[in-house]
């Protein structure tokens, strides 16, 4: 194991001093402030992490020291400054950026980069230890056959009984030697993986070493809706498209048997299944062999259960073992869970996407917040922020005639060309299934945001991708959608929060969708008038109304500003809505939907601020909801419809979760033309 000594080169010794005790958490941490004394440490032994101050960051002799498994993590005040620096060092060492100095100091920024460089330090020195023991396993094993070869050389006819000993001894011997090579040979995959797809290439070991029939291994993912849950990446040997994660998640607090492991943090083994609660529908449903036994691991991170490993079936001798899994299967998927966890948390799986490389949101939105709010006043006024939302075009298409394996291929291969066509102050995320979220800094306007948005646009439709030829217009194509924040007023304003940027994703969602042929009166395309509505386009979310009104008439701009302020996600469904006027029901639908209220489209306006009986239709069943009229207003133009806001009240515990259920799971469709 490595000794988890950390080094601070700080030119503040008041600085230096600082982060060394912040340092002490992860172990031994020194502080010096002169670079030839920092070298001098170097020579007498190995560091973990050397933390060293931006202004060191140039020094050649400081780098010649540092080598591998030693890893660096740059600090200052200057984001450009340190971006700049850790670029120059060689590519062989494993270099992190943090901003933070005395006057800001980042406390927990700085310690979340540091358990990173120490985790990545860790797993390098971990890595050497096990190729030298491969070579020191392979030598003891050639030295036992040779002695072993000798003594055969030398019988005769009066040791027989002695040669049946030493043949049985090699035999136990050689096959234990075949069991650990095994295992090895899958840590080697674990620790050489550089993607989730490589990581995962050990599954089919990891079920012969075990004796198994299928392997699932999940991920501890979260939203808002459904709160914890785990999602497969592995089902039942498969690898899973992201359509089809929604049918095999299992809730946290769910009666299943990996919701149990992931919620206590314990293994689980199970071979009599027929009255246990926890045999949920996923597994009677959804797996391909009937369910005789189990065994599911945690994967920990620290303390933290971030996934779950499971085995189904156990088999000897080619059929079914009706004990179940043993101790020291248990054991072994204990130990293989292990190393998977170093493995995700070198790929960093809780920030990234495992299919793209790509941010998963929650980071995405946290590093968008730290971007925006550590500007400066002179800064935000000077610019807008925009958010847009891309969508590949007729997706289903494509994975419906290629398959999921190439759906996947291609999402890969598109999130690099996605990265390569945003600047490099921007940032990117994949949002979900074929959905991505870009933010892009410092835009003057929502026309020099759109024009951005235009060039990523045309990379992607000027890029050949696998199979595209059979697509609609024979082109693999992307529609988007882009809304900005307002410059900075003069007015003070509270900082950016996260529901901020969730209401601005979901303005560029609506944008997307018009750019995607689907008709929206209340937004305004940009681009040329006689562009045909046939995706492949870049639509700007504006409330042109509110924008020109906001001052002048403030009482009404603000309640029409503060209603799209919502609490829940919507999603763009259309469904019956029926509601009830001069003693009857009239037919309504809604535009879209939440848990909190929908948007309806109807023949007449609704009356204001009263509360009517209303009927949702969900899936064939009619449910009545009490919902207040928050806005009633006609359509664009000489349209004889009217847009209507309500707000449900009242429901049930039955009631939202029935709702919850079906909005996780609808998933937009697009209709070929």
């Amino acid at each position: 194991m490595i000794q988890k000594r950390i080094l601070v080169v700080n030119p503040s010794s008041a600085e230096a001093d600082r982060l060394a005790r912040l340092a002490q958490k992860y172990g031994l941490a020194l502080s010096e402030t002169d670079p030839e004394a920092a070298m001098a440490m170097f020579v007498e032994g190995d560091f973990a992490v050397a933390v060293i101050d931006v202004a060191f960051a140039g020094s050649t002799a400081l780098r010649a020291m540092v080598h591998p498994p030693t890893g660096v993590l740059l600090t200052g005040a200057d984001e450009d400054l340190v971006a700049r620096a850790a670029d120059e060092w060689p590519p062989g060492v494993d270099v992190d950026v943090c901003l933070t100095s005395p006057g800001d100091p980042r406390e927990l920024a700085f310690l979340h980069a540091l358990d990173r460089a120490v985790e990545h330090a860790r797993l390098k020195t971990e890595a050497v230890a096990l190729r030298r023991s491969l070579g020191l396993q392979e030598a003891t094993v050639k030295d036992v056959l040779a002695e072993i070869y000798e003594i055969k050389g030398l019988l005769n006819t009066g040791f027989l009984r002695e040669v049946e000993k030493r043949i049985a001894i090699e035999a136990r011997f050689v096959g234990s030697q075949k069991e650990r090579q095994r295992v090895e040979s899958i840590l080697r995959k674990i620790y050489g993986a550089d993607d989730v797809s490589s990581l995962l290439d050990v599954v089919p070991e990891i079920r012969d070493i075990v004796q198994a029939e299928s392997v699932t291994v999940y991920l501890l993912e979260e939203n808002e809706v459904i709160g914890p849950y785990l999602k497969p990446l592995v089902w039942d040997n498969a690898f899973l498209a992201h359509s089809d994660f929604s049918k095999y998640i299992a809730p946290l607090e769910a009666q299943d048997f990996a919701a149990s492991v992931a919620r206590f943090g314990h293994s689980i083994g199970v071979a009599g299944l027929a009255f246990d609660r926890r045999l949920s529908k996923r597994y009677t449903a959804f797996l391909k062999a009937p369910l005789k036994n189990l065994l599911g691991v945690p994967i920990m991170h620290g303390r933290k259960v971030i996934g779950v490993l499971e085995v189904y079936n156990k088999t000897a001798g080619g059929k079914a073992s009706p004990e179940g899994f043993t101790r020291e299967d248990q054991q072994i998927l204990r130990g293989l869970s292990e190393h998977m966890a170093m493995a995700m948390a070198k790929l960093n799986l809780i920030q990234f996407d495992p299919l793209t490389g790509l941010l998963r949101p929650d980071p995405f939105f946290e590093k968008v917040l730290q971007k925006v709010n550590a500007l400066s006043k002179r800064r935000r006024e000077e610019g807008s922020m925009a958010l847009v939302m891309g969508d590949v075009d007729w997706f289903k298409a494509f994975n419906d005639r290629n398959g999921h394996e190439a759906g996947n291929k291609l999402l890969r291969e598109l999130a690099h060309v996605l990265k390569l066509s945003i600047r490099e102050e921007d940032l990117i995320c994949r949002y979900g299934g074929e959905e991505f979220l870009f933010f892009l800094k410092g835009v003057n306007s929502v026309d020099e945001a759109t024009l951005l948005t235009e060039r990523i646009r045309k990379n992607v439709e000027d890029h050949y991708f696998e199979f595209q030829e059979f697509q609609p217009r024979s082109n693999l194509t992307m529609s988007f959608g882009v809304t900005v924040t307002p410059k900075d007023d003069g007015e003070q304003h509270a900082p950016l929060t996260k529901a901020d940027l969730k209401r601005l994703a979901g303005e560029a969602d609506l944008a997307m969708a018009e750019a995607k042929g689907k008709c929206r009166p209340d937004l305004k395309p940009r681009g040329p008038a006689d562009l045909p509505i046939d995706k492949n386009r870049v639509c700007s979310f504006v409330w042109e109304e509110v924008a020109e009104k906001k001052k002048t008439e403030a009482p009404a701009a603000a309640s029409r500003f503060v209603r799209e302020k919502r609490k829940y996600e919507r999603y763009n469904v259309s469904t019956p809505f029926l509601f009830r006027e001069n003693g009857g029901f009239k037919v309504a639908k809604t535009v879209n939907i939440g848990l909190e209220g929908a948007r309806i489209i109807s023949d007449t306006a609704l009356p204001l601020a009263k509360t009517l009986e209303t009927i949702l239709v969900i899936e064939n069943k009619a449910t009545l909801i009490r919902s207040d009229v928050v806005y009633s207003e006609k359509g664009g133009g000489d349209s004889g419809f009217c847009y209507s806001g309500l707000k449900f009240k009242d429901l049930t515990f039955k009631e939202i979760k029935g709702l919850e259920s079906y909005l996780f799971h609808f998933r937009r469709r697009d209709i070929l033309p």
